[in-house]
C-alpha cells in the first residue's frame, strides 16, 4: 500500500478515533474537570486507534511490543493536544466542549509520522528475512 493510501485510511481511522474521544470526553465531563475528562477519554480512544491503525490503515499484525510503543510515541499529540486544550480554554476562553476538537487538527501530521513509524517496524521476535542469494551467473554463448 502507498503511504498516500496509508494516509487516507489514517485519516478514515482519526475520525472514528475522534468520535470515540470526544463520546467519550463528553460523557467524562459530566463527572470529571475538563483536563482528567480529556486524559481519560485521550487513553481510552489511543487504544481503539492502535487496533484500527495495526489492521486497517497499516495492515500489520499488532503486537504487545506495538502496543506498547504507540503510547509511547504518541507523546508529542498528547503533548500538543493537551496544551492546545489548555490553552484554548483557560487562555482564549472557548467552550471546553469544542476545545479538544481543535487541539487534534493540529497533532495529525505529527501522529501519523510517529505511528507509521513504529506501526511498520518489525518486532525483535519476528524472523529477519533470508538473504537473497545471488542466481549464478549464466554464460550464454
Amino acid at each position: 500500500m502507498t503511504v498516500r493510501g496509508q494516509l487516507i485510511r489514517f485519516a478514515l481511522v482519526g475520525v472514528v478515533n475522534t468520535g470515540t474521544y470526544y463520546a467519550c470526553y463528553l460523557v467524562l465531563l459530566t463527572w470529571l474537570p475538563y483536563v482528567a475528562a480529556h486524559v481519560a477519554a485521550f487513553a481510552l480512544s489511543m487504544t481503539g486507534s492502535f487496533f484500527l491503525n495495526s489492521r486497517f490503515t497499516y495492515r500489520t499484525r499488532p503486537t504487545w511490543r506495538k502496543f506498547l510503543l504507540f503510547p509511547l510515541t504518541n507523546a508529542a499529540n498528547f503533548t500538543i493536544t493537551t496544551s492546545a486544550v489548555y490553552l484554548l480554554v483557560d487562555v482564549l476562553h472557548l467552550s471546553s466542549r469544542y476545545a479538544p476538537l481543535i487541539a487534534a487538527a493540529a497533532a495529525v501530521p505529527i501522529t501519523f509520522a510517529v505511528s507509521r513509524t513504529i506501526m511498520l517496524r518489525p518486532d525483535r521476535d519476528d524472523p529477519a528475512p533470508e538473504p537473497v542469494a545471488a542466481a549464478p551467473a549464466r554464460i550464454e554463448g
